[in-house]
């Protein structure tokens, strides 16, 4: 199962929604115990199955009100989802955020786009979404989920990542190079820089050379760890590499920028949604993200900003 809001608690109570992409899981709990459980093939409520389709409709539209409400229990908590390259910056941007908002609670869930999107359109309780894109920014508010029209708080670009020496040199081209066996992508399905990349590639010519090569991740996060762990090479966040944790890494050595040019500016999106409304704690952080302080935050890990 797969965590689509964090804790959310008030002096009484406590409550967890949990959800399983594959089956359609969801739960409900109270601290430690489970209260709700719907499933996709049944649903269980205090140990008793109900199998009638119709009831385990109905308590999973519950379920997520539920959800909702635990939310609204919470003064001074805010809980937004954040696309995956934005995990390096995003706990330095939270303790900037509570330099100037000390009783709010910033609780993250991060993750591929476009499997954020997928949850908020299934009812995940967010009230503030950093995209990865601007695509499902503004999906959402055609669909009228989002409350403000997507602005760009920041533009990312494309690395080339190796724990071995590798002759940058060669651009794009290195991909084809018989040294390198596995590279590892995001999928271009749910991950803008996934998308990035295979842009990348077919409009330098090589796409159907090295796709037999590729190594998919569900994210750009897990595409980091697949090219330190079991790839040889891998296009990543550039954001990435000015993470304390990648400084052994060398440019020039073991990464190097991909060419803009071979790939559509990747214009990272943020909203406000349904879920934030008559809360100042999210308007706060969304005009935070839009600030000088942030973006300051943001340059210095790669990005570009206005």
């Amino acid at each position: 199962m797969q965590t689509v809001s964090t804790v959310v608690s008030s002096s009484t109570t406590s409550f967890k929604g949990v959800v399983d992409d594959s089956a359609g899981d969801l739960a409900l709990k109270e601290g430690s115990n489970v209260v709700v459980i719907i499933k996709s093939t049944d649903v269980m409520i205090a140990n008793n199955i109900i199998d009638n389709s119709e009831r385990k409709r109905t308590m999973k539209k519950f379920l997520i009100s539920l959800l909702f409400a635990a939310v609204n229990l919470t003064a001074g908590e805010i809980n937004i989802a954040v696309a995956a390259n934005v995990s390096y910056a995003i706990d330095e941007l939270k303790t900037e955020f509570a330099k100037s908002n000390p009783d709010t609670n910033v609780q993250v869930t991060l993750g591929s786009s476009g499997k954020l999107t997928a949850q908020i359109k299934n009812g995940a309780p967010y009230g503030l979404f950093m995209a990865a894109n601007m695509k499902y920014p503004q999906a959402l508010y055609a669909d009228k989920i989002a409350v403000t029209e997507p602005v760009v708080y920041a533009q990312g670009g494309l690395a080339y990542l190796s724990i071995k020496t590798q002759d940058f040199t060669q651009g794009i081209k290195l991909l084809t190079s018989d040294t390198i066996s596995k590279i590892a992508v995001a999928n271009p399905k749910t991950a803008p820089y996934g998308k990035a990349a295979v842009e990348a590639m077919k409009k330098a010519g090589i796409y159907d050379t090295v796709k037999p090569k590729f190594v998919y991740a569900e994210s750009i996060s897990q595409t980091v760890a697949y090219t330190v762990m079991a790839a040889d090479i891998g296009l990543i966040a550039k954001s990435s590499l000015y993470s304390d944790k990648m400084a052994q890494y060398k440019e020039g050595v073991n990464w190097a920028p991909v060419d803009p040019t071979l790939y559509t500016p990747i214009k990272q999106g943020i909203v406000l949604l349904k879920n934030s409304e008559n809360s100042s704690e999210y308007r706060a952080f969304y005009d935070f993200i839009l600030s000088a302080k942030a973006k300051k935050i943001l340059n210095t890990y790669g990005y570009i900003v206005e």
